[in-house]
């Protein structure tokens, strides 16, 4: 563990913590920022992830430094509690910032192959959803998510906490967008959904809406280990025609009259936890 001490904010040292605000130029540089004593802990211990550096103020560095010593090689910046508000422009109240690089996402062959549960996301731009969505799926046993082109950053700060960290732990591949289909353009959106039924994957579109059935009577009658892709829309809208003309079955969470919908996240986590059961 290397401490070093910092006190200006134009340190060229913090360069990358600036950027904490702009989640796409953040991106680009091939980083991302975990925020918070609990979810840096976690980013520590996952040893999944290559660390570029931490910044914390005192207390950050007491509570986290059972893991800062066992063999952390990034330097440690340590600077007063109100300096990250000067760097980044945000108040934070926890004191503690790490700056890690962005993993190569796995291949959809090698992700698919030992897979059983998917959650597949079109449309969520909410980057607290997609991070509740990825609490669920760790919570009831989702292997992976995959997201579609216009989904939020499952790696976005926001993302990462709301989550609890499990955006850290839950493989996921983003669909369709230029990079990915630079290396593979057979994966477009939502051609890509379509072939999981290749890989004998039932498409589960959720909807709250007729024609369906309740997640019980499609577990009960025919469901029972199936290997299962969720699919989930945005809130308001749903999946796109598209997307929805791809299920295999269309799925309800069976609710007393007269409440319409779920926050997606809610309903996520419902129907996983239904067809964990299965």
């Amino acid at each position: 563990m290397r401490i070093e001490h910092v006190e200006r904010v134009d340190d060229p040292r913090l360069s990358g913590y600036a950027l904490l605000g702009d989640a796409a130029a953040l991106r680009r540089s091939g980083s991302f920022i975990a925020e918070g004593r609990i979810v840096v802990e976690r980013l520590l211990q996952s040893g999944r992830y290559e660390i570029e550096s931490l910044l914390l103020n005192g207390a950050a560095l007491s509570a986290l430094e059972p893991e800062l010593g066992r063999g952390l090689e990034a330097p440690v910046y340590v600077c007063a509690p109100t300096f990250f508000e000067g760097l980044t422009g945000h108040h934070f109240h926890r004191g503690c910032l790490a700056l890690a690089k962005r993993p190569r996402e796995p291949a959809v062959a090698a992700l698919l192959e030992r897979a059983r549960t998917l959650v597949v996301l079109e449309r969520v731009a909410d980057p607290d959803n997609v991070g509740s969505v990825f609490r669920n799926a760790a919570a009831f046993g989702a292997d992976a998510v995959l997201l579609g082109p216009s989904c939020a950053d499952p790696l976005y700060r926001k993302a990462i906490r709301t989550s609890m960290a499990a955006t850290l732990n839950v493989p996921f591949i983003t669909l369709g967008t230029p990079q990915r289909l630079a290396v593979d353009p057979e994966q477009s959106w939502p051609a890509c959904v379509g072939s999981l039924r290749e890989h004998g994957f039932e498409l589960l579109a959720l909807t709250p809406r007729q024609p369906s059935r309740t997640i019980d009577e499609w577990v009960s009658s025919s469901g029972a280990g199936s290997r299962v892709a969720l699919l989930i829309g945005a809130e308001g809208d749903g999946l796109s025609p598209e997307l929805s003309a791809l299920a295999t079955e269309r799925l309800r969470i069976a609710m007393r009259p007269g409440v319409d919908s779920l926050n997606l996240a809610v309903a996520t986590g419902i129907a996983l936890s239904r067809l964990m059961r299965a």
